[in-house]
């Protein structure tokens, strides 16, 4: 036990960095090498830190500030207020990716609650270097309670006294980088000065402390123009995220790393890194004949799995996908170029059997006939993945044999395979299969950034599942509320065209009808406002009210009254708007009523179009007491009406008089054509190059010779 004084003990107001004590004592405790104090703020649930110890706040920066439903460790023990425990890099890959993406090294870390039996108050969380046991001894629990019983005092007696208690200063070690001489014995000094190989001393923070002559003389620059900078800033070819991810890497998991770079014009240097508490020494040697030693090929550079901006550019694209084969064109696009694959799945479970989602790469009668419907029961890399949670890595053929000697995943043309099961919000929803050309090695590095990929891929999977379902739901209710076919009467040809907007849910309040009731028939075309489910249902509604009325004798504008009615009864706060109209082909004519919708165009034979002055009413589902008047237009044989609603005519930024005088120029030139090609022209017409913010619906109704 630390025998630091107890903080709570102290007067919050004393001026002393009490949080910043009280951390340092537990981290000592239990032998922790980084933690940080978060805070709750009292108006809204977020948490703020409040001091880091150990490690620069660079390192955590995305998590200064985050919402107490974050899916990361600190806001999960506040939200669940019981400590969250991850045993290493793996784990926190499949648990928490956004954290391991960013740190994809091994390191442990417990995150607790600081709380009364009132109230949460904050939280704290301690990280160990790689090493650190699978799980928590017995003593570092008790040792972890008792030091967030001390923090918890010291916050529970500042909000008791109304005392400020907010940022400290981080407890990191920065030793002063001027005084280069002083840092031990002569001796020493001169020792270090005489190593035929270089050494450069790093603090917390990278930044260059200690410098010998021989590493000055590698690095190409004088020592004083080191002192103080960072490596990877003041020595231009240094200048790769691979380098700093090398220190970060030493530091956080406290193991010595090392990596090569080159020198230009074709010196290449080897630096190994050993970490400490206050910082990290750096042995700096030739390597005279890389190809050897490594078998990299002469001129060539090593390179990162994933550099951080790599990684917030796949971030980036996963979020840009909206359904399934967007996130699949996206996965092959961005994240199989960067770790190197050269071949991918998507497989989901549906009925108890394995499902492809998407692939590139894999020839298709391959992907039906080995993996679609595969059932679950059955022993496979890709079953067992998802079933497990765990990922697999085969670094060859013979490594997949050794498991799996019937597969047939050793026979698809590749060498190596990574399976990676996609969790999300603790939900296994599928398996990422990667395969690679050649026998691949996945190192643990390697292996943590691929499970961390492997829960982003999973979170995307499950919004896009979800807008895909949506999506069949919205298709399937629109083509069950329009009609599927239409059957006008004698004289008459008609033909329809339905256009949801790209903006929602595929499903919209327009519809349209062809009401038989022979020897006549009723049309109607209509639009409730938005376009959404609410819409669709209305409308189906007041679809089926028309088919009603109408095949009860209703005249149009007794029809319209009663809809108008039926539509404030149902006590709904959206309107419509709605054209109806009994057709006579025996007699060439049709009576309309309008209420607030856009005038239909007529085309006479000789391929004048006018648009229709009809007498009409309000919108439907304002006024109960409204009346709607009837207009009488003659059809004579060859004639088209055009029945629209206005999402075919309005645009932003387009007058629409203008729209409806170019819709009415391609109506003339286009009207003696096919009905059904006609249908297809005004609807390209109406909505090329922009995006519909309102769907669009139209009928086309022919007056034909002979009738």
């Amino acid at each position: 036990m630390s025998d630091t004084p107890d903080p709570a003990r102290e007067p919050p107001g004393a001026g002393r960095p009490l949080l910043s004590v009280a951390l340092a004592a537990m981290m000592e405790d239990v032998g922790a090498h980084s933690g940080a104090v978060y805070l709750l703020r009292p108006d809204v649930p977020v948490l703020e830190m409040a001091v880091m110890a150990g490690l620069p706040r660079a390192f955590a920066a995305p998590w200064e500030r985050v919402g107490v439903s974050a899916p990361i460790p600190v806001a999960q023990a506040v939200r669940q207020r019981r400590p969250v425990w991850v045993g290493g890099g793996e784990e926190m890959a499949r648990r928490f990716p956004r954290i391991a993406v960013v740190l994809p090294y091994p390191f442990a870390l417990a995150a607790l609650p600081l709380a009364t039996d009132d109230a949460v108050l904050g939280a704290v969380f301690v990280t160990w270097p790689a090493g650190h046991g699978p799980e928590l001894t017995e003593r570092e629990r008790t040792l972890l309670s008792a030091g967030c019983e001390r923090l918890t005092r010291v916050l529970a007696r500042a909000s008791a006294e109304n005392l400020p208690l907010g940022p400290e200063r981080d407890l990191v070690a920065t030793p002063d980088a001027a005084v280069v001489d002083t840092l031990g014995p002569v001796e020493a000094a001169r020792m270090v000065a005489r190593l035929p190989y270089g050494l450069v001393s790093l603090d917390l923070h990278g930044r260059i402390g200690h410098v010998n002559s021989a590493a000055a003389e590698l690095l190409g620059r004088p020592a004083a123009e080191l002192l103080g900078t960072l490596p990877w800033v003041s020595v231009p070819w240094l200048n790769d995220p691979l380098y700093e991810d090398r220190y970060r890497a030493a530091l956080i998991s406290r193991r010595p790393t090392s990596f090569v770079a080159l020198r230009p014009p074709g010196h290449w240097l080897s630096f190994r890194l050993y970490p400490g508490s206050t910082g990290v020494s750096v042995r700096i040697t030739r390597v005279r004949v890389l190809t050897e030693r490594t078998g990299v090929p002469a001129g060539a550079r090593p390179h990162r799995l994933v550099t951080i901006s790599r990684l917030l550019s796949l971030t980036g694209a996963l979020t840009e996908a909206v359904a399934v084969d967007d996130l699949v064109q996206l996965v092959a696009d961005e994240v199989g170029p960067a770790v190197g694959s050269h071949a991918l799945m998507l497989l989901a479970a549906e009925e108890g059997r394995m499902r492809v989602l998407g692939h590139r790469g894999y020839p298709d009668e391959r992907v039906a006939g080995w993996f679609d419907g595969l059932p679950l029961s059955e022993r496979t890399p890709g079953t067992q993945a998802l079933s497990s949670g765990v990922p697999a890595f085969f670094e060859s053929r013979e490594q997949l044999e050794r498991l799996y000697p019937v597969r047939r995943e050793s026979r698809d043309g590749f060498a190596a395979w990574a399976f990676l099961p996609l969790v999300a919000s603790g939900r296994r929803v599928g398996t990422c299969v990667l395969a690679y050309p050649e026998p691949h090695s996945f190192p643990a590095e390697e292996r943590a950034v691929l499970t961390s990929l492997a829960g982003l891929i999973a979170q995307a999977l499950e919004r896009t599942m979800l807008y895909d379902a949506k999506h069949r739901l919205a298709h399937g209710l629109q083509e069950a509320l329009l009609p599927h076919s239409l059957y006008p009467p004698p004289g008459i040809e008609a033909a329809a065209r339905y256009l949801p907007a790209t903006r929602g849910m595929d499903i919209g309040g327009d519809f349209y009808d062809l009401v038989p009731t022979r020897p006549q028939a009723s049309a109607v075309i209509g639009d409730v406002q938005g376009h959404n489910v609410t819409a669709a249902a209305l409308m189906g509604q007041i679809r089926t009210g028309v088919r009603a009325y109408s095949a009860v004798g209703q005249a149009p504008g007794e029809v319209m009254g009663s809809i108008n009615r039926l539509l404030i009864d149902l006590g709904t706060e959206l309107f419509a708007s709605c054209l109806y109209l009994r057709l006579d082909p025996a007699h060439g004519r049709a009576v309309m009523a309008r209420a607030g919708h856009p005038p239909p165009l007529l085309r006479r034979p000789d391929g004048r179009v006018r648009v229709l002055d009809l007498a009409g009413g309000p919108l439907l589902g304002i006024d109960s007491e409204a009346a709607y008047p009837t207009t009488e237009v003659t059809l004579t044989p060859g004639s088209v009406l055009a029945l629209y609603t206005d999402g075919l005519v309005e645009s932003p930024g387009v007058d629409i008089e203008d729209a409806l005088i170019d819709l009415g120029a391609l109506f003339s030139e286009a009207g003696d054509g096919p009905l059904e090609e006609l249908a297809d022209a005004l609807v390209r017409h109406g909505t090329a190059g922009r995006d519909r913010v309102d769907d669009v619906a139209v009928l086309l109704l022919r007056a034909r010779d002979g009738s």
